[in-house]
């Protein structure tokens, strides 16, 4: 087994949120897998969250409408992901984006 040195990306976003043609998560995974073709992507819906204007948003079964929060998590080496942050910057609202340096363990022959 080796390390290879890979960096992780979290984009905080909420479901209501639109692109500039589409739902902003689709035109961010078509981006990241047709595009960019990072390594991996997960994304993870919330059952509540609030942002910067402090309104709680949370599952609730009478309404038919839902603006709860996603994260989009993805991975890649830090040229990939540098490249595909610049085709998201437009996208994405300021400050929705973090990333860090991670170790991805992989198996060697």
């Amino acid at each position: 087994m080796s390390d290879r040195q890979m960096q992780l990306v979290r984009i905080y976003l909420s479901e209501a949120d639109h692109g500039r043609k589409d739902n902003l998560l689709d035109e961010i995974m078509g981006l990241l897998h047709d595009e960019h073709r990072v390594h991996g992507v997960t994304v993870f819906r919330g059952i509540a969250g609030f942002g910067s204007k402090g309104v709680v948003h949370s599952a609730d079964l009478l309404r038919l409408t839902q603006r709860l929060p996603l994260v989009v998590e993805f991975f890649d080496e830090a040229e990939v992901v540098e490249r595909a942050l610049e085709a998201l910057a437009p996208l994405i609202p300021s400050g929705h984006i973090v990333s860090w340096p991670v170790s991805c363990r992989i198996k060697t022959a």
